[in-house]
């Protein structure tokens, strides 16, 4: 098993987090999957899975390498995902459900149920609709115990429970533009209720400044208030290395604009602490809102000191024979361009099979 590098942000830990899969294809032995649980609990308790690319199949492969990447005790494939109880899913793209459809009629353990907004189910439905899959998912809570159970995750603000001890909060964000209009992928902050710390989940992201819709702004903003003290982990894609030009991103991100991206937390947490020092300390009135170019490079700098960057849905290119694995250059790629810009967060890339604390 890979080492877990360490949370940044001195805190108890109160995830466990088993990376199944953390590419972005084209290799379909690596696909967006993540197996969380609550750190004080055992996987037996329970599971929540983070996307469904790569699954059992992948699993098995790990565990192969790995026999004791559950630490104390040796499971198979299906066990583990008969402790799983429900599956997140950030925008229904094959890469983000390809298990959890092909798996669909041999999960084992009771009935799991599927968040995510009400589009993204949708979309699942025409998989799920006895023509491409077999019809193995439905919206009643008293179908066949066989069927996945849809639920929908709401972007209204609110945190909803999805798993004891867990609730997630959804929020929209842009994933590209088609002839079908604007698609929409989510990003989740997934909290844990009883220490009230929290992760940020990104599913694919194309970059504010070239949206027809910008709304990573808007997860910014929340996030801020939180960073470093209850938020110090945040995972986000960069599909693409440096170069890839703007009209060939279809809706992803490349290490600069993930850079620009980070830009903008930076500053929202800026402002935020400016904004929460002035109220503390009744010296002046609050000003109004800032303009999002008031701040300057140096203002930025360790504004993410704490924060672990995890990046992941890189996009293999088998056409070009790489000596290094392509998510270590696109990480490379990101750090050099954080540094640089003095940030101060840690860049790590999330490998297979990696053991994640948070």
């Amino acid at each position: 098993m890979l080492p877990s590098p360490l949370p940044s942000y001195s805190s108890p830990v109160t995830f466990d987090i088993v990376v199944v899969g953390s590419g972005g294809g084209p290799d379909e032995t690596n696909l967006s999957g993540y197996l969380v649980k609550p750190h004080d609990a055992d996987w037996e308790d329970g599971i929540f899975a983070l996307e469904a690319g790569s699954g059992q199949g992948a699993l098995a492969q790990l565990l192969r390498k790995d026999p004791l990447i559950f630490r104390d005790k040796i499971y198979s494939p299906s066990e583990i995902y008969s402790f799983v109880r429900c599956f997140l899913l950030t925008h229904a793209h094959l890469d983000h459900i390809n298990s959890l459809v092909v798996s669909a009629g041999s999960l084992r353990g009771s009935r799991k149920r599927v968040f995510a907004l009400k589009q993204t189910l949708q979309d699942l439905e025409t998989v799920f609709s006895d023509r491409i899959w077999p019809n193995l998912a439905s919206w009643k809570e008293d179908d066949d115990e066989v069927k996945l159970l849809y639920s929908t995750l709401c972007s209204d603000g609110k945190y909803k429970v999805v798993f004891p001890d867990v609730a997630v909060r959804t929020m929209p964000l842009s994933h590209g533009h088609n002839d079908l209009g604007q698609y929409t992928s989510a990003a989740f902050f997934i909290r844990h209720e009883p220490s009230l710390r929290e992760f940020l989940f990104f599913g694919d992201v194309e970059p504010d400044s070239v949206a027809n819709a910008p709304q990573t702004i808007n997860v910014w903003r929340v996030a801020a208030s939180k960073i470093p003290e209850t938020l110090s982990t945040i995972f986000i894609e960069c599909s693409y290395p440096s170069g890839r030009k703007d009209h060939l991103l279809f809706g992803h991100l490349t290490p600069e604009h993930l850079g620009m991206e980070l830009s903008s937390l930076a500053a929202e947490v800026v402002k935020y602490k400016q904004n929460a020092l002035h109220l503390e300390t009744r010296k002046r009135p609050v000003r109004k809102k800032q303009k999002r170019n008031s701040l300057t490079a140096d203002d930025l700098r360790g504004a993410l000191a704490g924060v672990r960057i995890f990046i992941i849905h890189c996009k293999d290119d088998f056409a070009v024979d790489e000596s290094r694995p392509i998510r270590e250059v696109i990480a490379e790629q990101v750090r050099q361009i954080v540094d640089d810009k003095g940030l101060g967060a840690k860049i790590v890339v999330a490998e297979q099979g990696m053991r994640i604390e948070i």
